[in-house]
């Protein structure tokens, strides 16, 4: 009898595992496809559309630049580095950096006690050349009215030929003295000249107008121009600026005297200066095994805005489209069989995403022209949607280029 119970009971347990094990399936199974409907719904979206989960982006009226850029340096246009051609102690500098000079207007002054000597010294010996150059020239009269009496007194067997040739030879001596003191005399007038100009030397004068910009030497100190001319100031005209951009080598061949440029500075990032490329010079400059080649850009300085060393970003425009449809080029991939400007696109069209051959004209890395292919306010396809490995929930989804 007790048998018997326990089997009873071990079927009715039984039975009941198996009733509750159905219902957990059941269960488990809703919460399986409640959990599909979620990400279903996340991913197509609550109408059940698959183009939900594509970005899109419309073809719209825009403008296109193309540029090369490159860092540059601001200098002056004109500027003189003024210094001095004779040695000596700077009495007087009578500028200042900041100050604005005319051309030829005294800058500073060398002490020129030494050169004054100099000058008067010559000055001097050419008058005593002078002197001697007229008593010679006095002596040859006299040399010459004797050669003729003895030529006379020759005649007449009144004196000997050898007093008759030695008068002659003295007019020769008397010539030669006379030619002598003429040379000397040119010679020591070409020292004075140059003694005057070095004493004019002594006074420097600014070669050019402009704007005093640098001062290296000041008064009281000691000049050598024996070795080197000394500067003492540097003159800047600062009307006229010019940039030196460096290009790279593999650049420059689309940079053109003549183009469109544009520059900002570190200080004034948001103006853009306008200007025109006036030279590419042809030797380059290696800097860390880097080949660059300097190119122009003359600006107006009216407004003195640009100073001396400012650096600068140029943009060498190679061109320019205005008021065009526009594409994002993430929208696009070269065509197969194509030329350079033939591309295709992904356009979305309804609920459904069709693929079309794109024209395009000018580019840059964000956006190019549309030739062909696409219209305004039709949307393209820049990137679809996937949900990262090992991520899950509706943040998981991000998007990506197709």
């Amino acid at each position: 009898m007790l048998q018997r119970l326990d089997t009873d009971n071990l079927k009715r347990t039984t039975r009941g595992y198996f009733r509750r094990s159905r219902r957990q399936v059941a269960l488990e199974i809703a919460v399986v496809a409640g959990a599909f409907a979620i990400m279903a719904a996340l991913y197509f979206g609550s109408s059940g559309n698959p183009q939900a989960a594509v970005r899109t982006e419309p073809i719209a009226v825009g403008s296109i630049e193309r540029t090369v850029t490159a860092l540059a340096k601001v200098q002056p246009k004109t500027f003189v580095d003024v210094g001095t051609q004779v040695s000596g102690q700077l009495r007087q500098v009578h500028v200042e950096i900041g100050d604005v000079v005319e051309k030829g207007q005294l800058l500073a002054e060398i002490d020129p006690t030494v050169y004054q000597t100099r000058v008067l010294a010559n000055r001097a010996q050419v008058e005593n050349l002078k002197a001697q150059l007229a008593q010679s020239k006095a002596q040859l009269v006299l040399d010459r009215a004797r050669e003729e009496r003895s030529q006379q007194l020759l005649k007449t067997n009144a004196t000997s030929k050898d007093a008759a040739e030695a008068a002659n030879a003295t007019v020769r001596i008397t010539e030669g003295k006379i030619a002598a003191l003429k040379a000397q005399i040119d010679q020591t007038t070409a020292t004075l000249r140059g003694d005057e100009a070095n004493l004019g030397y002594t006074k420097i004068h600014a070669p050019m107008a402009g704007t005093v910009v640098h001062q290296v030497a000041y008064e009281g100190q000691t000049v050598n121009a024996s070795q080197s001319a000394p500067v003492i100031v540097r003159i800047a005209d600062l009307d006229t600026m010019t940039v030196w951009a460096q290009v790279a080598e593999a650049d420059i061949p689309r940079i053109k005297a003549g183009m469109d440029a544009y520059f900002t500075t570190l200080g004034m990032p948001d103006k853009k200066l306008e200007a025109k490329v006036m030279q590419v010079l042809p030797t380059p400059e290696t800097v860390n095994d880097v080949v660059l080649y300097n190119v122009l850009i003359d600006v107006p300085n009216k407004e003195r805005l640009l100073m001396t060393n400012m650096t600068a970003q140029v943009f060498f425009v190679l061109g320019r489209a205005k008021d065009v449809p526009v594409v994002p080029m993430a929208a696009l991939r070269p065509a197969p069989r194509g030329g350079d400007d033939a591309y295709v696109a992904r356009v979305q069209n309804g609920d459904r995403v069709e693929t079309r051959r794109v024209k395009i004209g000018l580019s840059s890395r964000q956006l190019a022209e549309v030739k062909e292919g696409l219209k305004l306010g039709e949307r393209v396809v820049i990137g679809t949607a996937e949900a990262p490995a090992g991520q899950k929930g509706p943040n998981a989804i991000r998007f990506r280029g197709f």
